[in-house]
This record gives structure tokens, sequence and C-alpha cells, in this order.
């Protein structure tokens, strides 16, 4: 599960790029109650979305040839360098180089062999977030991707995640957890694109990131009231909870969950909450484009 505990591999921050920063915040303070506060002068446009006074994400200026505005998640590194080589020799990408931003540690965004986007994060005087897995805080990350099996042995070898097969009526779903966790380190999952009609349509590798709710069902109305879309309606998923897949007013895709009390198994969530979509049969495993190159938890002066 996501705690602010952090180990390496385990998601540490998210952060949403928009053309207008200012109204991406109007956006997420009317949905979420997040406040906006800027990283100053030396930020660059960057700012911090808390709530009740923790860090909750970030928002970055979508500039230049950056790509459409989309939500970046960053798992921890202990040396975001070699991570960044890492995924140079199993044949993805590094859009923006490792940097360092004074004492608080080192940032980079780079890119699976299928497209999809993440970013690393090395902490110095920054952990990371300094709210999840709670309502209105990242509570779930989740993979649309070609091919599973190639997912899977990217990120065994770059960040050295472990997979596991979750059975469910029609099908299995492929959970993720930082080494030497188990499952109860599950953080996330991957997700075949073809079969899933919501994200098929477009064909674009990415990550997803899952808001925690208390009503995932006024999130969803008050997303389209602000200019927002709701991609899959709210959906009940028995035993686990109830979510539903938004997109911001510039584009950015989202996720938010509601999780049954008690213990849900989140991992069935996303998976199982697929309407009359096709479900991720038989496999078993072993975003957007790139963001300025100064982002995520570099950019945190307090």
């Amino acid at each position: 599960m996501l705690t602010t505990r952090f180990v390496d591999g385990a998601p540490c921050w998210i952060d949403v790029a928009a053309p207008d920063p200012e109204g991406a915040a109007s956006f997420y303070r009317a949905l979420f109650g997040w406040s906006y506060r800027s990283a100053g002068p030396e930020g660059g446009g960057y700012g911090f979305l808390e709530r009740a006074g923790r860090i909750v994400a970030g928002c970055a200026p979508l500039t230049g040839d950056r790509g459409p505005a989309a939500w970046t998640v960053y798992f921890r590194s202990s040396d975001a360098d070699a991570t960044a080589e890492a995924v140079r020799r199993a044949r993805g990408s590094v859009p923006a180089p490792p940097v360092t931003v004074g004492e608080q540690g080192r940032s980079a965004v780079l890119a699976d062999q299928m497209g999809a986007s993440f970013g690393v994060w090395q902490p110095g005087k920054r952990e990371g977030l300094e709210s999840a897995g709670e309502a209105g805080s990242l509570c779930w990350a989740e993979l649309y991707t070609p091919d599973i099996a190639r997912a899977a042995a990217f990120y065994h070898t770059v960040l050295g995640w472990e997979t596991s097969a979750v059975s469910f009526p029609g099908g299995v779903y492929t959970s993720v957890s930082p080494q030497g966790t188990g499952e109860e380190g599950a953080f996330g999952g991957m997700v075949p694109l073809a079969d899933d009609p919501v994200e098929a349509a477009e064909n674009r590798p990415h990550w997803l990131p899952y808001i925690g709710a208390e009503d995932p069902d006024a999130v969803a109305a008050r997303a389209a009231e602000l200019g927002g879309r709701v991609r899959m309606p709210p959906t009940s998923i028995p035993g686990v909870g109830r979510l539903a897949r938004l997109e911001d007013p510039y584009g950015a895709r989202f996720a938010v969950l509601r999780a049954t009390r008690g213990r849900p198994d989140v991992r069935r969530a996303a998976v199982r909450g697929r309407g009359a979509g096709r479900h991720h049969r038989g496999r078993r495993a072993g975003s957007a484009g790139p963001g300025p190159p100064l982002r995520g938890p570099a950019l945190m002066p307090r």
C-alpha cells in the first residue's frame, strides 16, 4: 500500500504539467480542496498543491514542445543517474536527464520502451510527498501498456520491481511492488491497453495516478462542471470500492477511488472497474510527453 514511508522503487511524488498552471491549480482547488503555493522565483513557475498544509502534488508550467498536459508519477531511486543509465541500456529513453537543485535531491523524467513517461526522485533533504494513501492524496498508480511482459521486465531491470498475478473472475491483474516488500508493498498495477475500451481508442501508453476520494460521484460531477471530462463514470466494485477516471480541462488524466472500509484489495479496483470492457486474461508477468527538465520534488524550498 502507499504511504509516506518511501522505499526505493515506490511512488514518492506526482505532478501535473499544464499550459496554465494557475488555471489547473484553480480546477484542483475546486475539485479536491487543494491549495496552491509557489516554489518562488527560483522555481521556474513550479508550485505545490497542498491539502491541510501537506504537499500532495506538484504543478508545473507546460511550455514549448513538451507534449500534452499530463500527470507524471515519480518513483524513488537511491541513484537517479544509475537509474537513467539503466533505462538507456533497457532501450527506454531519457527525455529529461537527472538534475540537482540545492540539497533537495536529484530528479529526472524517463520513458519506458513503449513510450510511457515516468519520473525518478533521488532524495536529499526532501523525501517526497507529505501525504499519501488517504483521501485527497495519491493512493494507487497504474500503467497502461501494449505489452505487460515487456513492461514488467523493463521496470524490474530499472527499478527492481516485483510483480504478482492477482486472479479475479474473468482474468488476471498484474500488481507491482518494490523489491522485497511482497504483496503488502503493492502500490499499483499494469493493464494491457488493448483490453481497456476507454484507453484503447487513443492507444497511448501512460501512467495514471489515482487520488483517494470520499465521494467519487460528487468528484466526477464536479469535474464535469469545472470543464473537465468523465472518461469512465463512477463504478462500484464489490469488496474494493468505487472509482472513476477523469480528465482535467487541459487534458491531464487521473482517477479517483474510494476504497471499501476495512481491508479492501485495492489491487483489484482498477482492473475490475472497467464496466463492459475486456479484462487482462491469462497473462502473468515475471503518458504524455516529457515535462520541463526541472520538475518534481527537486524544486522544493520550504
